[in-house]
């Protein structure tokens, strides 16, 4: 099973520890495009302010994000997991599960990044600020210098499994689950019903999505997306399974909730 998972916008920063070794990630196959990624977001924050600013969407305020890309190459790392906090990663609490479950993250779990294209749980990095909707001078738009190689990193980490693609639409255009593995891929939706009404949340979309990632680590790994939402059902949710619209587009499952 694979389960691709978003960044955070917050990050941790690591007071000690070794630095970033782009080649010791996971999913060899996007060194190329980390390393011209990196090396064009170092030299932005290098450069004029006001440039910097611009182009990753941050004001005055927050220069601090700027020194951090300065530093990017030369700043202490840790693991993803400790890296990214926030909403769904507070409620997945990688750094609580038991150690069974712990295992399973380290191999079940994708990140999306737009600094390092797709991590696991277990890469060390540093705290950084980068956006997916971000064009970068001499590299230009992210999603096409990532679409192909986390494509292409998806299909080979899913295998024959199936894939939960919990990201958000601009993670997804860094790197869409392939077509041929549509039939085996599903999207979740959390949506809340007050008064015979049903919305899409959005903040605490996070917060559910986190936990019930939380609670699959500890199921057996389903097999087919029916199963996957066997499985949700039993951890305790209201689970509407929804089959593709067309061939070559995923099933949605969608989680329906009182209280957020």
């Amino acid at each position: 099973m694979l389960i691709l998972l978003p960044p955070s916008e917050g990050k941790a920063s690591p007071a000690a520890g070794p630095r970033l070794r782009l080649s010791g990630l996971s999913f060899a196959g996007l060194t190329p495009a980390r390393e011209s990624v990196a090396d064009a977001l170092v030299a932005l924050c290098a450069g004029p302010p006001a440039r910097a600013r611009r182009t990753l969407g941050i004001s005055a305020r927050q220069d601090d994000e700027l020194e951090r890309n300065r530093a990017l190459m030369s700043s202490p790392v840790a693991p993803a997991s400790e890296i990214y906090i926030g909403v769904l990663y507070d409620a997945l609490g990688l750094q609580t599960l038991p150690p069974r479950a712990a295992r399973r993250a380290a191999g079940d779990i994708a990140i999306a990044s737009a600094l390092f294209g797709l991590l696991r749980v277990t890469d060390r990095i540093p705290a950084y600020r980068l956006s997916a909707d971000t064009s970068l001078p001499k590299v230009g738009r992210l999603a096409a210098v990532w679409r192909d190689g986390v494509s292409h990193a998806i299909a080979q980490s899913a295998g024959r499994g199936i894939v939960l693609d919990l990201r958000s639409s601009a993670y997804i255009g860094l790197g869409p689950v392939p077509a041929e593995l549509a039939e085996r891929t599903a999207v979740a939706r959390v949506l809340q019903e007050r008064g015979g009404r049903r919305t899409v949340v959005s903040h605490h979309n996070k917060a559910t999505k986190g936990r019930l990632v939380r609670a699959l680590l500890s199921e057996a790994r389903p097999r087919t997306v029916p199963g996957l939402a066997d499985a949700l059902g039993a951890a305790g949710y209201h689970v509407e399974l929804q089959p593709p619209v067309k061939s070559g587009q995923p099933w949605t499952i969608d989680v329906v909730v009182r209280d957020v």
